[in-house]
């Protein structure tokens, strides 16, 4: 067993892990090679890092796969992420279902290529009954997109007569959020060393852990989720409280 798993305490891990898998495409660059060559190599590490999660105890585990800003990337690139996704979708259903791991997904999904949309309902289906862990990727998904699309519901709602504008509170914001099913999660990892967002679960994030790692995607394997669990670990969670109010 890892020495760094060993000193994870499994009575205080997050139920919900989300990252932000970036660097695909400096890596390749590094090793000079296209950044498809990156984005392929970067499987490996979704494979790693589902299947740590799962070991040690997480329920659920959220990828930011594609964003709706990434249809402006080069039509080579993009073409060619749709087609990985096709085929990683096809060769890892059984490795989803060998690990107990049920897939589900978040964002514009219907409007993603027929053969991406194809493969993913076909891996949300054939992983339905599974129960160790749900592991969440976002497909063209953006949070202000979110947002802005929970902001529409709740307005037609209003409109309707279903409810008040003066009744209105964080939870039916909340229920109408694409993330409405899974709890908020408590740690947020992005790899690459960049220290942003980008758009990404930007309501759920407002009292998540975020840890920050030089690692380019493609390099991110189990010790280094590993890591990240233990970082979290070692922090104080307060929500507004202070220390004392927190220990009492």
């Amino acid at each position: 067993m890892s020495k760094l798993k060993e000193l994870i305490d499994k009575e205080r891990l997050p139920r919900h892990v989300a990252v932000i898998m970036d660097g695909n495409g400096r890596w390749a660059k590094k090793h000079g090679r296209p950044r498809v060559f990156g984005h392929k190599n970067g499987v490996q590490s979704v494979r790693e890092t589902s299947e740590a999660a799962a070991e040690i105890g997480i329920e659920y585990l959220t990828l930011y796969a594609f964003s709706r800003e990434n249809w402006k990337r080069p039509k080579l690139e993009v073409n060619a992420l749709m087609s990985l996704l096709v085929d990683t979708l096809r060769k890892e259903i059984n490795t989803l279902n060998d690990n107990n791991i049920k897939l589900e997904a978040i964002g514009d999904i219907k409007k993603l290529p027929a053969k991406s949309y194809t493969s993913l309902m076909e891996g949300i289906e054939n992983t339905k009954n599974n129960s160790r862990m749900t592991l969440v990727l976002a497909l063209n998904y953006s949070s202000r997109w979110e947002i802005t699309e929970a902001a529409r519901k709740l307005s037609e709602d209003v409109k309707k007569g279903i409810i008040d504008p003066q009744n209105i509170e964080e939870g039916n914001i909340i229920s109408r959020l694409e993330t409405n099913r899974y709890p908020d999660p408590e740690l947020l990892i992005r790899t690459s060393g960049e220290l942003r967002i980008s758009n990404f679960l930007l309501w759920q994030i407002a009292y998540s852990e975020l840890y920050f790692t030089e690692k380019y995607w493609p390099e991110f394997n189990k010790e280094e989720f590993y890591k990240a669990i233990i970082d979290y670990q070692s922090r104080e969670r307060r929500f507004g409280l202070i220390s004392e109010q927190i220990k009492t």
